[in-house]
This record gives C-alpha cells, structure tokens and sequence, in this order.
C-alpha cells in the first residue's frame, strides 16, 4: 500500500473551484497531501479549500504572463508542487460555423496552452528533486468529435500528444506525465447535457457498465497516477469512462 502513499507531498490543481479539479483536491488532500488550488474565483477556491492544509491562488491562467505570476506566487509559500493536475478547462459548445474568434482562443489557451506553460514553471524543481507527476485531463473528445465541441475537440486532440511529448522530454528526471480521460460526470461543464434525462440515459447505456460516471470513480485513478505506484507509467492516457471508448 506504500505504493499509492502521498502524504506529504504538494500538489497543484488548476480548476480547484469547480468540478473534477475540485473533487481531485478534495481526492489528495484526504490523502494528505499539501493542495495548492488555481482559478479565477476565489470564494470557490476558499470553499474548495476549506479546512484542508494548502493555499488558493485566484487568478485568470489564460492572460498573457499568468504561468509567470502564478510560479512568483506559489514561490512565496514554503513549497513547490510536486504533483500538478491540469484540471482547468472551458467548453464552449459552439457548431464549427457558429464558434467566434475569441472563443476558439481562448478555448485552445485554457484546455490546451496553460497545462503546458503552468507544468513547465515548476518542472525544475521536480527535476532537483528527481521526482514529479504531471497529470492532464483529456476526453473522449480526444478521440472522437462530438457535435458543437470543436474548439474543446481540437485543444483535448492536442493534450494526448502533450502528454506524449512532456512524458519524452521529462521522464528521464523522474517526472511522469499522464492523462486522465473522464467519460461523462456530472460537473458544471457538463450540466447541459445532464439536464437532460433522456440524453444521460443514453449516454449511460453507451457504457459498457450502464450507467455514467460518478465522481468518487475518479478517486483510484487519480491516486494512480499521483504515486509511486505509477512511476514506470508515462506518456499514456487512461479512460475513466466506464467502458464508453471500447463499445
């Protein structure tokens, strides 16, 4: 059980407002580990939060320097991540002829630009410390189009191959880099489809299990991942997603 021990350890989840970033810091924190919570709101980082040991950082990942600001924050603290979780993310839901300009930005900044720019800041000292976990949320979207998901679509497409490549330029120092694939959860990002009887109905029978995901099944995975029981896992994505992707 050793293997799956984190306590101690520091991690940083983007997204800790809201979601699967939140019940992912709410996950490690009852693990023992140190969170440190990223996002634009501060009184759901407050929430998130609670009484758990960490400390929130209320700030908006995609303007321009915000990785920078971010790191020069988090150097205040006593400690630096040793496990980072991108759990940040947007899904506009636009048809391809519908999305604008600006959404489409911002859409690939926050899905797909900040886990790369956020990771790199804190890597050196996962390097010094010769060891570190980076984990990244794809989709089933990564492999598959989705109706009025093109933005979210392409930057989740791009996070695989991010993971590969973050996996090939990192882990001879130690560091893994890894996704995790949700297949439907009931958050914020996905309310509108589960506002919709009929349409989570459907998407549960799409599942091998039968029904959809609820969010304590994120909670082994996650804890995978974050270990020493994954420390020969790299560069590979694991779908959570209650055998969606293999019918």
């Amino acid at each position: 059980m050793n293997l799956f021990d984190v306590a101690g350890k520091t991690a940083l989840i983007t997204g800790g407002g809201s979601g699967l970033g939140q019940f992912m810091a709410k996950a490690l924190a009852e693990a023992r580990v140190r969170v440190y919570l990223v996002g634009r709101r501060e009184d759901r980082l407050s929430a998130s939060l609670g009484d758990h040991d960490g400390a929130i950082f209320a700030l908006d990942l995609v303007e321009r320097g915000a990785a920078d600001h971010l790191f020069d924050m988090v150097s205040e603290t006593d400690h630096q991540p040793d496990i980072i979780v991108n759990a940040a993310g947007i899904n506009p839901r636009r048809h391809a002829d519908d999305i604008s300009e600006s959404e489409w930005h911002y859409s690939i900044d926050l899905n797909l630009n900040v886990p790369f720019l956020v990771s790199q800041k804190f890597v050196p000292h996962m390097k010094q410390n010769g060891w570190g976990r980076i984990i990244n949320i794809a989709s089933l979207q990564s492999t598959r189009a989705f109706e009025n998901g093109i933005s979210y679509g392409a930057a989740k497409g791009g996070i695989l191959q991010l993971t590969r490549a973050m996996a090939e330029a990192w882990s001879r120092y130690g560091i893994t880099a890894n996704a995790l694939a949700p297949g439907f959860f009931p958050t914020e990002l996905t309310a509108p489809l589960f506002a919709d009887q009929d349409v989570a109905q459907r998407l549960a029978a799409a599942t091998a299990i039968g029904r959809n995901g609820a969010l304590e099944d994120m909670r082994g995975p996650l804890l995978f991942l974050a270990s020493d029981a994954s420390g020969y896992v790299t560069g590979q994505s694991i779908a959570v997603d209650g055998g969606f992707t293999a019918k």
